[in-house]
């Protein structure tokens, strides 16, 4: 269980109720890879706007389930935001993309989602 994410912030924020935990990771699932597609097409297109949105998004949630890579997302974000055109994320991105996709999997079986 849990390799690719951990509990530990989620469950102090539902202070150990389980549907509240259930919950969050419902909204993780119906969210998150959600933002990933929106990112996995804009930063290719150089889509600023679009890039710093779906990042700035993702960050409380990503950072809530530990997914390991908040500063590849700050880095993707920040990209967007300051429209960094001399700058390549392609790693950064395909990391945040390889650990959201892995987090979701993941969830998805340890919760029956």
């Amino acid at each position: 269980m849990a390799e690719h994410y951990k509990l530990d912030r989620v469950r102090d924020m539902a202070d150990n109720d389980e549907d509240f935990v259930m919950a969050l990771a419902a909204a993780f699932i119906e969210e998150v890879p959600e933002d990933a597609e929106r990112l996995k097409k804009a930063v290719p297109s150089r889509d600023y706007h679009e890039t710093y949105q779906a990042a700035h998004k993702m960050k409380p949630t990503i950072e809530l389930f530990d997914l390991g890579v908040y500063d590849e997302l700050i880095e993707v974000q920040n990209w967007g935001k300051f429209e960094e055109e001399d700058k390549n994320i392609d790693k950064q991105l395909q990391k945040v993309l390889k650990a959201v996709e892995n987090a979701t999997n993941q969830i998805k079986a340890d919760f029956g989602l």
